[in-house]
């Protein structure tokens, strides 16, 4: 089986997989009972085709300037341009048409609002603007109503056929024996038909009730916006035209708009055109689109166009509809699925074949061929109804649903654990996860920065028990200009009127820093001119500013990783102030602070300055050397609580975590060990070295890596694919910046940070953390291999109830002449096999113990020999349990009269359903013995269990006539009890056969 599914089913997969290999699988699944259910959460390959035919035109819009007239409605709303103009102005990047409404400002005015104070907030001028822009939100499809998935579980091609025939009987039978005895059999159809079908659309009615609250959560993206003069964070769905949006790298553009001022800004364009190339936008070329992606720089923009009047919109629309790729693991189970639905077909066209077979015979022998009586067609109707019914517990359609079911319930309880899953497919793959490439900062440490020590002209200090550091006011003053102009923050009054800082972490810390040294941040930038700036970028691992002073001078401020910044220094400000060559004695000293800063554990960053020409223009680079130092400052981020912990049970998962970070090589060690991550038999590396290794040297030393340092973003990547090809590691990668979008890409499950990190990282992962913290990810892990532990769990139990059905009704057929269990009875043992039994099995909750086992890995085998074992055993056992009931079961109850086949097919039927009732319990566990452990705490299995027990009474008890069963006696229900419960120590002995 294995091996089949491994020939066809494998091109699929966890991410990336080609239209052609989505499409190719499907083709395979040729006995599909209702492709509406079976298909339901497959992508929509038609539509992507379209959202890809929509990028295509995107590139191609024409561009057309026309005559333009206010509208009377705009105009009386206070407005001077209509949402159309407005939105025809960004979509055509026409700048003629910009030029004519007076350009960005004029524009802006026209709008309403300020370039600099952005739209003034009061409610009713809001709902105006509302009226007539309209909201930013994407047009979603209506949520399905319950009656949708009732109409869709009707189309199975097998209740069809059963409703047919339960028509045909009704018809007959009242015919033959009026009403209302002779409609008994058909409406007992009908009735299993109807609980079948409620009970199917209820449960997936849930599950896309989950999927839509999980789509909710995706789409909460946070914007810096200025409205009446403050500065502050909104929803996007709250943006307006001419809202003013500070944009930076890693941001999604969250509306149509044109740029006001910025710089150095590129922006990614593909996810609209499908254009790789970088787009840079400047005043010259000021239009930002939605939906796309700030690659660098920072900048201010006016939003003009929201909602699904942007082309994003337009796309989005197409592209909800395309819907997730189908997981592996679905596509695997529909594998199996059409396996055992061509098996099972094959078995009910030659039971029935055998049973028409024994009636023909018997009639040619009593000479009645050509003579057929009432009864004797509702008996071949019976078989009729019987043999589509084999079909319908034989085909699992449930297996691949189950996954569904099993991966939306975990997705939403990681929404409670602080994970949000992107994609379907990540949440299984997690379960076979065997590294995790983890950052240091925010991940493994708190994210909450504060500068702790500092070495301000070569005076080394504990700033966090000594105060405020003595610095002499020469560079005091130039210091606070470093701190204050070369800065991706801001510090700004809030609502409130008291200071807030705005910005990463580390910004937010060297920020706080200067405003401890009295510093003014307003009055520092408002003192210079910003002529240049150079943001921060992961693979230069420094930032700079190039500013016009009020003498007319001209200096660049640098900011980065000490020891990068360090050496491209050669003068240092001293103890007094003074600007003196950076000699051997005070460079070792700067080292070896930078050196007792890092193993401290404290990240430390290096700032520098440099005069230069009056002519330098904004045009010209930032000086890559002859800076004067400045100072170091050493930043403390403590160690995340239960980060030691969770790095331990990963270890004793069988998972290796890995530490990947920009800091001092160090910094890094100091934490890594902190954590449990760095150990004896591992090595600590820096990215430089590790890209000048060879391959044959990347063999030995890859496997060994614990921490990466000063590492680039393509140092990540390349880790991430060496252990994914070369090794075959499942890989799990965590990532918050812009510049961790390849390696997020390129790893088996992306994990982006909910807070820290950018949009880029975030369209880029597959799951995101929204606590930032390093234990939510091990919950990740534990949740991933409780779905792929779940799903084997139902697959054995479900593949149990099948080849006994079809070994009883097969054999009984073809040696007694007819079969135990009837079309009604069939069709309940369907239901708790598969819709029941996907409740119970496919929603237990994971426990630690699924921590110690060593993971699958890339190349586990799904249904394994363990499966194969307990299936085999529990089927024999159930198989020979009810053939000598067949076959002794009248003698050992004591059965005589014309009633006693009623009651002994009766005695078959319940010894059958409690066989599956405690061989449900017997596959929460496939090899452990304890199957109980636990069992209280799962509420829905409990709920199942208990439900499947009542219902079975009743139909024995108060059903007789609609689901041909007898009242039981009670020894009779003790037996039929304890003949299922011996299912359970017979599990207890196949355990203990070696496989």
């Amino acid at each position: 089986m294995e091996n089949y599914l491994n020939q066809n089913f494998h091109a699929v997969k966890s991410k990336h997989s080609s239209d052609e290999a989505l499409q190719k699988w499907r083709s395979l699944c040729h006995v599909v009972k209702n492709p509406k259910r079976r298909f339901r959460f497959t992508a929509n390959l038609s539509k992507r085709n379209e959202a890809a035919a929509m990028r295509r035109t995107n590139q191609e819009k024409l561009r057309i300037a026309v005559l333009y007239e206010v509208p009377d409605d705009v105009k009386e709303a206070g407005f001077d341009i209509c949402a159309d103009e407005a939105a025809s102005l960004v979509e055509a990047h026409d700048l003629k048409k910009l030029k004519f409404h007076g350009g960005v400002e004029s524009l802006a005015q026209k709008l309403n609002t300020s370039t600099t104070n952005g739209i003034s907030v009061d409610n009713e001028g809001l709902a105006r603007r509302q009226k007539v822009y309209g909201i930013n939100k994407f047009a979603e499809s209506p949520q399905r109503s319950f009656w949708v998935f009732v109409w869709e579980a009707l189309h199975d091609m097998t209740l069809m056929i059963l409703a047919m025939c339960a028509f045909v009987s009704l018809v007959v039978g009242i015919a033959t024996e009026g009403w209302p005895k002779g409609a008994h059999d058909g409406l007992g159809i009908v009735a299993s038909i109807l609980l079948v079908v409620f009970v199917t659309a209820t449960s997936d009615y849930r599950q896309s009730l989950q999927f839509r609250d999980l789509d909710k959560e995706k789409k909460k993206i946070s914007i810096q916006v200025t409205r009446s003069g403050y500065r502050q964070k909104l929803s996007i769905y709250e943006l307006l035209p001419g809202d003013i949006v500070h944009l930076s790298i890693g941001d999604q553009v969250p509306a149509d708009g044109l740029f006001i001022s910025g710089f150095a800004v590129s922006i990614d364009e593909s996810s609209l055109t499908g254009e790789s190339e970088p787009v840079m936008v400047s005043a010259e070329n000021p239009w930002l689109m939605s939906g796309t992606k700030v690659q660098d720089g920072s900048c201010k923009m006016l939003v003009t166009t929201v909602g699904m009047r942007t082309q994003w919109g337009k796309l989005m629309a197409t592209l909800s509809e395309g819907g997730d790729d189908e997981t592996p693991l679905q596509v695997k189970l529909n594998g199996v699925a059409t396996v055992i639905g061509k098996i099972g077909l094959f078995f009910a066209i030659v039971t029935f074949a055998v049973l028409v077979q024994q009636l023909l015979a018997r009639k040619f022998s009593l000479g009645t061929q050509w003579s057929w009586s009432g009864d004797e067609a509702l008996e071949l109707l019976e078989y009729f109804a019987i043999a589509v019914t084999i079909v319908v517990v034989a085909v699992p359609e449930g297996l691949p649903l189950a996954v569904t079911l099993s991966l939306a319930f975990a997705m939403k309880k990681m929404m409670n654990d602080k994970a949000l899953v992107r994609h379907l497919a990540a949440c299984e793959t997690m379960g076979s996860a065997t590294t995790i490439c983890s950052d240091k900062t925010g991940t493994l440490t708190t994210n909450k920065m504060t500068v702790v020590k500092s070495c301000i002209c070569l005076n080394a200090m504990d700033v966090s028990k000594q105060g405020k550091p003595a610095i002499p006011d020469k560079a005091l003053k130039i210091l606070l200009q470093s701190i204050f102009t070369n800065t991706g923050g801001e510090v700004v009054n809030n609502k409130d009127g008291k200071l807030e800082i705005l910005g990463t972490p580390t910004e937010a810390a060297i920020l706080e820093f200067g405003l401890s040294l009295d510093g003014d941040f307003q009055s520092e930038r408002q003192s210079s001119t910003v002529l240049r700036v150079e943001p921060f970028n992961s693979s230069k691992k420094r930032m700079g500013v190039v500013l016009k002073l009020p003498d007319g001078g001209v200096r660049a401020h640098c900011k980065g990783a000490s020891e990068i910044v360090l050496a491209a220094c050669s003068k240092v400000i001293n103890a007094d102030g003074e600007v003196v060559d950076l000699k051997d004695g005070s460079l070792t000293h700067l080292k070896s602070t930078i050196d007792q800063f890092a193993g401290e554990a404290l990240r430390t960053l290096c700032l520098a300055y440099i005069d230069l020409d009056k002519s330098v223009s904004a045009e010209t680079p930032i000086p890559s050397s002859g800076y004067t130092c400045i100072g170091i400052v050493g930043i403390k981020d403590p160690v995340r609580p239960g980060v030691k912990e969770s790095v331990a049970l990963c270890r004793s998962a069988g998972i290796t975590v890995r530490m990947v970070t920009g800091d001092n090589i160090n910094t890094a060690k100091a934490i890594a060990k902190e954590c449990g991550i760095l150990r004896d038999d591992g090595i600590a590396i820096e990215g430089p070295d590790f890209r000048e290794k060879s391959l044959e040297e990347l063999d030995e030393l890859v496997p060994k890596i614990q921490v990466m340092a000063r590492s680039s973003p393509l140092d990540k990547h390349t880790l991430v694919k060496y252990l994914r090809t070369t090794f075959g590691e499942v890989v799990a990668v965590t990532g918050d910046g812009t510049n961790d979008a390849p390696a997020l890409h390129e790893a088996d499950i992306g994990l982006a940070m909910g807070i820290a990190g950018t949009e880029v990282a975030k369209e880029s992962a597959d799951v995101i953390i929204l606590d930032d913290n390093f234990s939510t990810i091990v919950t990740v892990a534990k949740w991933g291999r409780s779905v792929y532990v779940n799903i084997q769990k139902f697959v054995q139990f479900q593949l149990t109830v099948n080849i006994v059905a079809l070994m009883v009704n097969f054999t009984s057929a073809c040696l007694t002449g007819s079969t135990p269990l009837t079309a009604v009875q069939l069709l309940w043992v369907n239901m708790i096999m598969d819709t029941l039994g996907a409740l119970a099995l496919a929603t237990e909750p994971p426990n630690d113990a699924l921590m110690k086992r060593t993971p699958v890995g890339r190349h586990g085998n799904f249904i394994n020999k363990v499966m194969w074992r307990n299936i085999f055993g529990q089927s024999l056992y159930q198989f020979i349990i009810i053939w000598l009931l067949q076959t002794k079961g009248k003698s050992f109850y004591g059965l005589y009269g014309h009633d006693s086949d009623l009651i002994l097919n009766t005695l078959i039927f319940n010894s059958f359903v409690f066989c599956q009732l405690f061989n449900e319990v017997n596959s929460r566990e496939m090899e452990k013995l304890n199957v109980l452990n636990g069992i209280l705490e799962n509420n829905v299995f409990v709920g199942v269990l208990s439900a499947t027990v009542v219902f079975q009474v009743i139909i024995i008890e108060f059903l007789g006539t609609f689901a041909s069963t007898s009242p039981l006696t009670l020894v009779q229900w003790y037996y039929s009890i304890l003949t299922g419960f011996m299912s359970m120590p017979i599990a207890v002995i196949l355990k203990m056969i070696p496989v």
